[in-house]
């Protein structure tokens, strides 16, 4: 056997787990994504671009930022989320959400040490912000449809949808940052 072998077999490993097709999340209650989050922010996604950070995509959103709930100040943030095509290259993940230039979220952030901003749980800390018939501005998520677990027993758990209005959803948000700083 050469030495070739285990780089071989390590490769495979590795592409095997980047291309897996499903993604198991541990289930982050809105109180937690916002305690663990470095910022949040309610924005429009004006541009996006694509391109490798080592051997994965990632899909660059630059938001546009309306109103900052947590974080430094900043009029916009770039986004990154995994997985889309570069040349005739394309990598998907499963929980990875697809932002849509023009439309407006709300967004559970996370900054690494790596200085790449990311969603907090993925699909989890990602809202669609609408204005109902009503004129009320609401948030939205569907359920999680990938794997959850809880994060106590690591046992699976099922999601429901999120619906309410921005400002309980603000309210909430106020309370769960004022209770992280006792």
């Amino acid at each position: 056997m050469t030495a070739k072998f285990p780089l071989r077999v390590l490769a495979f490993s590795v592409a095997a787990v980047l291309c897996s097709p499903a993604a198991t999340l541990i289930r982050l209650s809105m109180e937690e994504m916002a305690q663990k989050s470095t910022a949040i922010v309610r924005g429009k996604v004006v541009s996006t671009r694509t391109a490798f950070r080592g051997p994965m995509i990632y899909t660059f959103a630059t938001i546009q930022v309306e109103e900052q709930w947590k974080g430094a100040p900043a009029a916009t943030v770039e986004v990154a989320t995994p997985g889309g095509r570069v040349g005739n290259q394309e990598q998907s993940f499963s929980g990875s959400p697809k932002l849509t230039p023009g439309a407006s979220y709300l967004f559970f952030l996370w900054t690494g040490k790596n200085g790449m901003t990311q969603i907090i749980g993925l699909c989890q800390g990602l809202f669609d912000v609408r204005l109902s018939a009503t004129g009320e501005w609401m948030v939205s998520r569907p359920a999680i449809t990938e794997m959850l677990l809880d994060p106590q027993t690591r046992q699976p758990v099922s999601d429901d949808p999120a619906v309410m209005r921005l400002k309980e959803m603000s309210a909430r948000i106020s309370r769960a940052l004022a209770g992280s700083m006792k």
